[in-house]
């Protein structure tokens, strides 16, 4: 466990989720643990915001530094099982950010950092291709439904306002974008982009309530000779763009010259800064190259200057790195950013499996959530192949939500595995039915049971079709049970009897 992860009291890392309009976030806390916050009313967070409108800086980091616990924070600690002060402690220090822009009244509040649950993110958005507002909807309720804990539009096709606003309006977690591909929009080439248009699509986007913004500020004119011996080259969208206007202008990225510019829009609307990797490896070759670290180094560097402002901030990293440095990267990102949250996408830790890369990613995800990085970006089976659809949200979601509960419990995080021991004990007394209830994924358990038991009295028979009768071990084991039982020492089970 990191030296400065909360573990005293003994805090329960398991959050609680919530419903929120017709979106239904599953939530194994209606079984365990038991008391959830989340509540079926419409909840608004107006009362709170009300107030704060039309000051200069209204960001979490700002009221928490001086000394103020808002409302928010007093529902992140309920939710992650904390003190309010704990919480008002981390947002100051920068340890810890709650995304929660002014104008998103219908967020309820989620902590991200090193001292909270390991939250997972969903992308979702169209594409120039394919999609519409209706399937962006029905991408976000199922992300919502099965866990994620925030979504960012990654909308690049037509009607971008639209459906952004649509996400907005209805999501209960935190929504993120990547405003540089909407101001590509709005252009015949890349290389027509001018700093005034992307600070005005910025400042839009904070306005209809986004909650954090990925801005590759990063990424300089003197880091691109350092990509050329890569064999993917670039292969993040907006550090791509960035870098080919600068090739174009020989200027600097004007995100990084003008980085007090998006901090006062930041302040106005308490939108957080996620200081994107627009240098990150596109595979195993690439990985902890100068191009990555030289960037990495930029990004410590803003951090301290949002925090001077209370902006505030995560850090984005790595898509592709081999297993054995994932850790590395993780304890790397904590020490030059200064302890910021470390918002990773996968890692992948090969990339041989196209078609699987939610599962190769989901185990760089596990290593990176179980060295300290606060928030894993999912990845799909679509990853590298196409536009996902909502079978490949669900897929990713419940992919990500394993790995980022395994992380807490790796991390020791108090309460983490009671929700496995809970399971566990329904498995052997052959309780299907709570089983199907605890698990992530409670509609898929059950279905893939009764494809071959259907019936009302297999749920409670004492087997399942893999064993059949004969050969379950569990159901065996109530022999040896009873033996112990019959066998044991008088004391013991007078101990046992206590």
């Amino acid at each position: 466990m990191s030296c400065c992860e909360h573990d005293s009291n003994g805090h329960n890392g398991n959050g609680h989720h919530h419903d929120e309009h017709d979106i239904h976030h599953y939530d194994t806390n209606e079984v365990f643990p038991r008391q959830s916050l989340w509540h079926k009313e419409v909840f608004s967070r107006e009362a709170w915001v009300a107030p704060r409108r039309g000051q200069k800086n209204v960001s979490q980091m700002h009221y928490a530094r001086k000394g103020l616990i808002t409302e928010e924070m007093k529902f992140v600690a309920e939710r992650e099982q904390l003190t309010p002060e704990f919480v008002r402690s981390e947002i100051a220090s920068g340890r810890m950010i709650i995304p929660a822009n002014i104008n998103h009244i219908s967020l309820r509040p989620t902590g991200i950092g090193i001292n909270t649950k390991c939250k997972i993110n969903a992308n979702i958005g169209n594409s120039a291709v394919t999609s519409n507002v209706a399937k962006e909807l029905d991408k976000l309720k199922r992300a919502v439904k099965f866990g994620a804990d925030t979504c960012m539009d990654l909308s690049t096709g037509g009607s971008i306002n639209e459906i952004r606003q649509a996400i907005v309006d209805a999501s209960p977690v935190p929504i993120g974008t990547v405003p540089i591909y909407q101001a590509v929009q709005k252009v015949a080439k890349p290389e027509d982009l001018t700093a005034d248009l992307l600070f005005e699509v910025i400042e839009y986007q904070a306005k209809q309530g986004v909650d954090y913004v990925t801005v590759h500020c990063g990424v300089l004119l003197q880091h691109l000779p350092l990509t050329a011996k890569r064999i993917t080259g670039i292969v993040s969208r907006g550090g791509s763009i960035h870098a080919a206007w600068m090739a174009v202008h020989h200027k600097q990225n004007p995100l990084y010259e003008q980085f007090d510019r998006l901090l006062e829009i930041c302040k106005r609307y308490d939108l957080t800064l996620s200081l994107g990797d627009g240098l990150r490896p596109g595979c195993l070759a690439d990985a902890n190259d100068e191009a990555q670290f030289a960037e990495l180094k930029t990004l410590g560097e803003l951090t301290l200057r949002a925090w001077e402002q209370d902006v505030q901030v995560m850090i984005e990293g790595p898509g592709h790195v081999p297993f054995h440095l994932v850790a590395y990267n993780v304890e790397r990102q904590i020490k030059e950013c200064h302890g910021a949250p470390f918002y990773v996408l996968g890692p992948l830790v090969t990339d041989v499996a196209p078609g699987y890369d939610h599962i190769t990613s989901a185990i760089g995800a596990t290593a990176a959530g179980t060295a300290g990085a606060a928030l894993l970006c999912y990845v799909t089976p679509k990853e590298h192949l196409g536009l996902p659809n909502e079978d490949d949200v669900h897929q990713g979601v419940i992919a990500y939500k394993i790995a980022a509960h395994a992380s807490d419990v790796a991390r020791n995080r108090p309460g983490a595995r009671d929700w496995d021991d809970e399971l566990s004990r329904a498995r052997y007394a052959f309780d299907w039915k709570k089983q199907f209830a605890l698990a992530m994924d409670p509609e898929t358990a059950q279905a893939m049971h009764d494809e071959t038991l259907p019936a009302e009295y297999f749920k409670s028979a004492e087997f399942c079709s893999m064993c059949g009768p004969k050969f379950c071990s569990m159901h065996l084991n109530r022999v040896v049970e009873q033996y112990n039982a019959e066998n044991a020492p008088k004391e013991t089970l007078t101990t046992t009897a206590k």
